[in-house]
């Protein structure tokens, strides 16, 4: 293939230059050749519910109650979880709940705390 830039908006192989800058012929966006495109892919952020960045070690609350998969305990809303670490998949928070144990949560369900 070419060695030009993938479309930052579709991320086509098939872009094409035209002067000063590079077309897209799936979905139409135009761009220069002097912009920087900036590859998200290699480090997805995760916000929670307000929309801030949550990071390993963050302390968080949750915002709703939650039940545990698997038996009759129910997570209460206002439980507040110490040293998360986030993870790649649908549920992007795994943490220790005390008298619970180890869970994974759901990043809209908590807040920054």
């Amino acid at each position: 293939m070419s060695d030009l830039a993938n479309c930052p908006e579709c991320s086509s192989e098939y872009t094409y230059e035209d002067g000063i800058m590079y077309i897209c012929p799936e979905c139409g966006h135009e761009w220069s050749k002097d912009a920087v495109v900036e590859n998200s892919d290699d480090e997805s952020v995760i916000k929670d519910a307000n929309g801030n960045q949550l990071k390993d070690g963050d302390t968080v609350t949750l915002i709703k109650s939650l039940k545990v998969k698997g038996s009759s305990l129910v997570v209460k809303v206002g439980t507040k979880v110490k040293n998360i670490r986030l993870v790649d998949g649908d549920h992007d928070i795994d943490c220790k709940i005390d008298g619970i144990g180890a869970m994974k949560l759901k990043s809209m369900f908590v807040k920054k705390a």
